[in-house]
């Protein structure tokens, strides 16, 4: 087991359950990604760069996006909190999981994988 699974894993419940559906949903949303452990968190890669990371924090679970400067859709949803540039979508159990807006906000990051962090 590599250490971003045992992360995802060693957290507890309802933390867990939110971590493991939205890395299921991920990996099988988004083509090429690479689970790794960055920066003590789960973070995804595509080509060997950052996509997006899974981190539990406090009382919730945040999917934070690397390129979140160039997202466009759903920014309603989108925390933004004590932050400059990373946005997420942060989720305090599994019916908070909007699946259109997590899939939309996925396919948005995607579209803009290539660009730099910075607009």
């Amino acid at each position: 087991m590599n250490p971003a699974e045992e992360y995802i894993l060693n957290q507890p419940e309802p933390y867990r359950g939110i971590l493991l559906y939205l890395q299921a949903f991920i990996e099988g949303t988004i083509p090429g990604v690479e689970l790794k452990f960055k920066y003590k968190i789960p973070f995804y890669y595509i080509n060997g760069k950052p996509y997006c990371y899974l981190n539990q924090s406090k009382d919730y679970v945040d999917l934070g996006f690397w390129n979140a400067a160039h997202l466009t859709v759903h920014l309603e949803h989108m925390n933004t909190e004590g932050r400059k540039m990373m946005k997420s979508l942060r989720y305090k159990s599994l019916e908070d999981i909007d699946t259109t807006v997590l899939k939309e906000v996925l396919a948005d990051a995607y579209s803009v994988k290539d660009r730099k962090f910075w607009k």
